[in-house]
Parts: structure tokens; sequence; C-alpha cells
């Protein structure tokens, strides 16, 4: 019978937006969740198998683009690491689930780009296997969340519903989460762009189609600060006009703040390939330390076959033995009753034989006493004769 491979479903997201609460619900791990402002998933961490509608499936969470604790170049080398190397080991996604807060009144900046580097990393190809999943509808009114899906499914999200991909509620129960995830379980299991340009294609983490999105936004930004920068020269080159000396040291901080903020943004290429680098070798050591413990449990798991084969071995011949010693059992009781039984015949054989040979001799003596009666009249030796002879007859 041919082996169903197991379904793996990646959850992405922005920070906050339930990836991890809807993880726990679905599969029952226990994943820390952050609270309040403060993000908590912060590296990608794949669940445990757990079985629904008869398949093995598990579930990978995945940090968003606005975390807090890391920056977007951080959260783009470990998702690209993770995704190539796992895709060279053969592990296909089924499916990809972008969670959305219905609560957010509008979409901000940071939803536009954790979803324009959402697009960047799935490709155009991947689309019918993606959900886009709305949640945290008990903080809004019904009307109010109805219009906002309306909202979202006619314009933010419009571009890939049309090429495929659906969009479903979370309603904060297990039982939702797996009817949600039942969209996905029969899915093809399809390679996104980034792994399709990562390992086929073999280029830089930089050269990927999310990597330049990283690389605008992080020019973009740049930019700006360059722009500040130059605002705050003219303001004080003014300063020093007025001779407003405090106002031209707090100028002179900014500016030299500023300038730290450009040269780290212009230094981030150069860091994202190195972090790429250093969290692929950092998978490929636990994958390899991975795989080494399959191979032994594989090893341990060989040698409990063979004992356990062995020992039902020895059993089947224990049992065979045992079967041929209660044959030999109840031959030896048949052979024995037969052999009382014989021992009757002869006996009863025996009896006959001499009570023939009773007859025999009384029969003599009758004729016997017979003949002496006739000489000598009858008398007590024939009443003797008369009742043996009513005894054995």
């Amino acid at each position: 019978m041919t082996e169903v491979p197991s379904i793996r479903i990646a959850i992405m997201g922005p920070s906050g937006s339930g990836k991890t609460t809807f993880i726990n619900e679905a599969s029952g791990s226990d994943f820390a969740i952050g609270k309040g402002l403060e993000s908590c998933t912060s590296e990608v961490q794949a669940t445990k198998l757990f079985k629904l509608n008869g398949r093995e499936v598990t579930l990978i969470d995945t940090p968003g683009f606005d975390d807090t604790s890391r920056s977007d170049t951080d959260i783009l080398a470990m998702i690209g690491a993770y995704l190539s190397q796992t895709y060279e080991h053969g592990a296909k996604l089924a499916g990809i689930i972008y969670m959305h807060r219905i609560s957010d009144f509008r979409m901000g900046g940071t939803n536009k780009r954790n979803f324009k580097m959402f697009r960047e990393l799935c490709g155009e190809s991947t689309l019918r296997n993606v959900l886009i999943v709305t949640n945290m509808w008990s903080e809004v009114a019904s009307d109010l969340g109805e219009m906002r899906e309306k909202e979202l499914e006619n314009k933010f999200f419009k571009g890939i519903l049309d090429k495929g991909a659906r969009m479903l509620r979370h309603e904060d129960t297990q039982e939702s989460t797996h009817r949600i995830l039942r969209y996905l379980i029969h899915n093809q299991p399809a390679t996104l762009l980034i792994q399709k340009e990562l390992v086929n294609e073999h280029k830089s983490i930089i050269q990927t189609s999310a990597g330049s999105e990283l690389t605008r936004a992080l020019n973009e930004q740049r930019e700006r600060h360059e722009e500040v920068v130059a605002q705050l020269r003219k303001d004080m080159e003014t300063a020093i006009r007025d001779k407003d000396h405090e106002t031209r040291e707090e100028l002179k901080e900014e500016i030299q703040t500023k300038h730290e903020l450009i040269l780290k943004l212009q230094g981030e290429n150069e860091r994202l390939e190195a972090e790429f680098k250093a969290v692929r070798e950092k998978l490929e050591a636990r994958i390899s330390e991975m795989e080494k413990k399959h191979h032994e449990q594989g090893q341990t798991v060989d040698a409990l076959k063979e004992q356990v084969e062995t020992e039902r071995k020895d059993k089947e011949k224990l049992a065979v033995e045992q079967e041929q010693n209660e044959r030999r059992l109840r031959r030896l009781e048949e052979d024995i009753a037969k052999a009382e039984e014989l021992d009757s015949v002869r006996e009863l054989n025996r009896l006959a034989t001499v009570r023939a040979e009773l007859k025999k001799e009384l029969l003599k003596e009758e004729q016997q006493i017979t003949k002496e009666s006739q000489v000598g009249g009858g008398g007590l030796i024939e009443d003797v004769v008369a009742w043996m002879k009513s005894w054995w007859s």
C-alpha cells in the first residue's frame, strides 16, 4: 500500500493577527502567544503531526514582517532559509493561510507591507492553495465586520481572490480551524516562488522577488531619512546664523542618529545574505541531527522488530511442541483406554473359560452322582449339585 504523505500548511500574516492562536486551537500545541504590542513568534516553528479527516497535518508558524524584536531583514532570512531548506529535503506546502484582523479599521502601512511580502513569497502560481482568513470577529459589530469583509473582497484582496485564492472567517473555535483546514488538506502540494528562485534557479536571497521587495522598501526608508537629514541641515544652518547653540546641538544629535540609520539601511543587503546563510547552516545542522536520531531510532525499531519476530517464532515453536505433546498425551490415554478395554475382555474370556470348565466338571460330577444315585439312591449330594447348577446358570 502506498504511504499517504503528511500535509504541511504555513500560517502567515502580521504580528498579532492570531496566527499562533489559530495554530494552537487547530493542533493542540502550546506555542507562546504574544500579549499587547509585543510579538512572540520570533522564529519559524512547526507543530507535531496531528490527525484531521484521516490525514496527518503539520502547521508552520511564521513571524510577521512587523515583528517587534526582529527586523524585516531577519524575518525574510529566516522564512526564506526554512522554506528553501525544507523544500530541498522534499517538503512542499499543500496550503498557505494569510491571517487578517477584521477588527483593523483601515489597511495601514504595516498590513500593506506584510501582504506585499506575502505575495512575493508565494508568487502567482500557488494562489489556488491560498486562504485569506479573517478573525477577531468578536471585537466588532457584525454589520461593521461584514462591511469591512466586503471592502476587503472588492479592493485589498481582490487581486488574489480573482486568481483562485479564497476568503473565510475564523470563529475562534477548534471546529472553525478544522473547517478552514479541510479546504486545504486535499490540495496538490505546490512550490512557492521563493523556493523555486532559491533552489531551482539558484538565486541569492537578495535576487529573489521577496528580496527585491525588501530592498525597495529599505531604499524608500533610507531616502526618507536622507530627506529628513537634508531638512535638518537647513534647520541647523538657520540655528547657526541665529546663534541658537541649544537648537544646533539638538539638530546635530538628530542628524547623527539619522546618519546611523542610513548606514544601517545601506548594509542591510549584505546582512540579509549573511543572516540567510547562517540560518540555513543552523537548519541544516538541525535536520542532520534529526536524520541521525531518526536513523538511530530506525535501528532500534529494527532491533525490536527482530526481537519480536524471534519471540513470535519461539512462541509458535512452543505452541507446536505443546500441540504435539497434547496429541501424544491423547494417543497415550486412548492406548491406555484400549489396553484397559482389552484387559477387561481378556479377563472376561478367562472367567468364561473358567465357568465353562466348572460347568464341565459339574456336569461330570452330576453324571457321576446320577450314576451313583442309581446305584445307591439320592441324598444330600444330589441337593448340593442341584444348588450349584442353579447358581452357575
